[in-house]
């Protein structure tokens, strides 16, 4: 595999050399650390003399990676590749965020269940790889916790407004990574270095994003909270009480870089930290093999290590095959709505009224009825849009103005509107984005709408002249059924590298999360929205994976002893399929029921993961055999494990690792009866003597036969292994919409079901 890192250089050398040879850039060199030659003390030293010079050098890794990243030009770099201690070269890569009452909605109780047993996550360390943090907010308060634990060895980093004294026995580390940023200079139309007129090189949070994701998952209990007297109630994350450690590596406006959140991971394994929360992801659709992928490799260092890595799934669906973060030991999460909503109506001027959302808090229109305008009637796309300076203002004077949603922030487009004199703004879904809506702060009255509305105001528009309409807030309603429902944002399956392996994993709340803010900007981000507040309302895959890092804080504190992978399954196997109105949970895009592609095991609960009977486990040998059965080589793997490795005689099944899910596939070209065996081995977690029987209920069209059928458990005996075998006639076997059939397959022992999902599906032979 080694030709695959030459092959790929020589083919990014080959394009680079396009360019002037001087432009460096950022790369990512991976060493084998045992080549390292006795005369050098360090590894630093070693890099220095041999590869690059000390200025050139951005980060040396050591702990999750072995290597450092470096300004290089294409031929220094090329250079570099030819040594024979390294192992691979992949240039820095620019990655993007994944942008109250959830806690209650994942079957948390105060008096009961995983908060009291765990003492709401006590002691745990979660490690938080965002934009940092607002330290004064009162979710991050120290009242009543006890002493920093004493396995820490973080750090606090100073910098521009952020001090020692801004850590506290709540936030207990703190640090920042830009070398990477700053080296970005004059490459990928990214201008280097940190701009301070609107961000803090230091911890502290210009952004937003990172004090939302860190109070979600483990904000203290805050009374009175509100966005503008929208969601009011008592604000608290899903583990109140576990500590926090901060990692900024990324940057208002310009995102994250690969070179800087590798080293995070290393800092994050060094500091000791439990949980590792990161909402980030590639945004470009492309999922790279988990060599050239330093979150995979980050993660695979720290979960090697016994540290649960939860990861966000992407804002990239409804679309198949757009779930990111894929690697088998990450926990990659998608979103969902909770029972709260924001209701918003437009009414037309025929008597029409169109349902939607907005957590719009200004001056209401209070019924007036306003001319109605769509620019898009131009033909202009830009217009349609509502993109800056693409509406003339005497077209949307004094009417509300439908605007397109899409290429530009939601907000954005009101506040185009509002500048070229309009009143109001209904922001209409396109077909990709169907019914799903989120709730925004807009800057002037505005309600979003889905695919459907639009298309029903703009034929209204089109079939008369005088159209008009108005907009009606109704504030924050309580008990939304159905909930939780897949939102159309979340990242979709089938996973992209290796579809024998379900992801997303599950999904958790995403929808409209009221959390912690930054005081640096106003609840649209945007730099002309000069409103403060204390909490905001966003929605995103960025939302949902810092509550399942809460979870694993929970389950973490009351099972010390678990692996990342079996506190994984706990909430695979034990995850809910029905919503609020006890039916099965629907896709918001479509309104059909969704299927393990949408929501993966389904939806987290918390009220049965802390006790969930059996547990599927993993340990580094068995990924290690998964990556020798995608036929990756020794020195691929090494990339990713840092150690050398031995790929078993008997090349391993991918299909066979251990997963708390099960996907089998099939040959688009086969035709009969075909058939596959599976084995999976569960470990009882509950009572010693226990046994368990079996319920399947099979893909339509598929058999589903499983050895035995009945698991015994003793004191002696905590561990069995079963058989699963599934047999597809051609003939009858009719896969839906998404290119698979869904079952399942559950032991019970009477008190717990240990569900796995079961997907079938054909693909097309490689």
């Amino acid at each position: 595999m080694a030709s695959i890192f030459l092959q790929l250089f020589l083919f990014l050398f080959s394009v680079t050399q396009i360019a002037a040879d001087k432009t460096a850039k950022t790369y990512i060199i991976r060493v084998d650390s045992e080549s390292k030659p006795s005369i050098f003390p360090t590894h630093y030293h070693w890099y220095t003399s041999e590869f690059s010079d000390s200025t050139s050098i951005l980060h040396v890794y050591e702990t999750v990676f072995h290597g450092f990243s470096a300004s290089l030009t294409p031929s220094q770099a090329a250079s570099v590749l030819k040594h024979p201690s390294i192992l691979a070269v992949f240039e820095d890569r620019r990655r993007h965020l994944h942008t109250t009452r959830s806690p209650q909605f994942l079957g948390l109780r105060n008096q009961r269940g995983l908060w009291s047993e765990s003492d709401y996550g006590s002691d745990v360390i979660i490690g938080l790889f965002d934009t940092g943090i607002w330290p004064e907010h009162r979710s991050f308060s120290d009242l009543n916790l006890g002493p920093v634990p004493k396995r820490w060895k973080g750090a606090c980093n100073t910098g521009v407004k952020f001090t020692a004294k801004n850590c506290n026995r709540k936030i207990i580390g703190a640090r920042f990574f830009s070398k990477g940023h700053e080296a970005s200079s004059g490459f990928g139309g990214i201008a280097g270095g940190i701009n301070q007129t609107i961000e803090f090189k230091s911890p502290r949070d210009a952004d937003g994003h990172g004090t939302h994701t860190a109070s979600t998952a483990a904000g203290r209990h805050a009374f009175k909270a509100s966005m503008e007297d929208y969601a009011s109630g008592i604000a608290k994350g899903v583990a109140p009480k576990a500590r926090l450690a901060v990692y900024k590596v990324c940057w208002k406006s310009s995102g994250c870089f690969d070179s800087d959140i590798l080293a995070a991971f290393d800092a994050a394994v060094n500091d000791g930290v439990d949980v590792i929360s990161i909402s980030i992801g590639g945004g470009d659709g492309i999922s790279s093999p988990y060599y050239l992928d330093p979150i995979a490799i980050g993660a695979y260092g720290a979960v090697s290590r016994g540290i649960f890595v939860s990861s966000s799934g992407g804002n990239d669906g409804p679309n198949g095959m757009s779930v990111t973060n894929l690697a088998p030991w990450l926990t990659t999460v998608g979103g969902g709505t909770i029972d709260r909503d924001f209701p918003a109506n437009v009414i037309l001027g025929d008597g029409r009224k169109l349902s939607g959302v907005s957590l719009y808090a200004g001056a209401p229109l209070n019924g007036k009825m306003y001319p109605l305008v769509y620019p898009g009637k131009s033909g202009v796309l830009s217009a349609s849009l509502c993109m800056e300076n693409s509406i003339d203002p005497s077209l949307v004077k004094g009417k509300i103005v439908i605007c397109d949603r899409g290429s530009s922030p939601r907000v954005a487009k009101g506040l185009v509107v509002k500048k070229a004199g309009g009143v109001g703004m209904i922001l209409a879904n396109g077909a990709s984005n169907g019914e799903g809506l989120v709730g925004d702060a807009h800057l002037l009255p505005a309600c979003a709408v889905g695919s459907k509305e639009g298309d029903a105001i703009k034929a209204y528009i089109a079939s008369n002249p005088t159209a008009s309409a108005t907009i009606n807030f109704q504030g924050t309603v309580i008990g939304i059924k159905p909930a939780p429902v897949v939102a159309s944002f979340s990242g979709r399956g089938p996973n992209g590298l290796n579809p024998e392996i379900l992801k997303p994993d599950l999904i958790a709340p995403g929808v409209n999360i009221l959390a912690a803010w930054t005081d640096a900007v106003g609840p649209t981000g945007l730099d002309s929205d000069t409103r403060k507040t204390e909490f905001n309302i966003l929605s995103g895959t960025s939302m949902s994976c810092p509550h399942v890092s809460g979870a694993a804080a929970l389950l973490k504190s009351a099972h010390p002893d678990w692996s990342p992978a079996a506190l994984k399954s706990a909430m695979m196997t034990t995850a809910s399929l029905i919503d609020n109105s006890f039916k099965p949970m629907i896709d918001e895009s479509t309104g059909k029921p969704a299927t393990p592609y949408d929501f993966g095991a389904g939806h987290l609960n918390l009220d049965l993961a802390m006790d969930p009977g059996l547990v599927y486990d993993l340990t580094n040998n068995d990924y290690v055999n998964f990556l020798c059965a995608i036929e990756y080589g020794p020195k691929t793997i090494q990339v990713i494990t840092r150690s050398p490795v031995n790929c078993p005689m008997r090349k391993p099944l991918p299909e066979n690792l251990n997963y708390p899910s099960i996907t089998a596939l099939f040959p688009s070209s086969s035709t009969g009866v075909s058939s596959q065996t599976f084995i999976r081995t569960v470990t009882n977690v509950g009572e010693a003597n226990s046994v368990y029987g079996l319920k399947v209920e099979p893909p339509k069209g598929v058999k589903v036969t499983v050895n035995p059928g009945k698991l015994v458990f003793s004191e002696n005996v905590r561990k069995l292994s079963y058989y699963v075998t599934i047999s597809v006639d051609s003939k009858n076997l009719v896969l839906d919409d998404s290119g698979a059939v869904f079952g399942s397959l559950s032991w019970t022992d009477g008190r717990h079901v240990v569900r796995s999902p079961v997907v079938v599906t054909r693909i097309d032979p490689l």
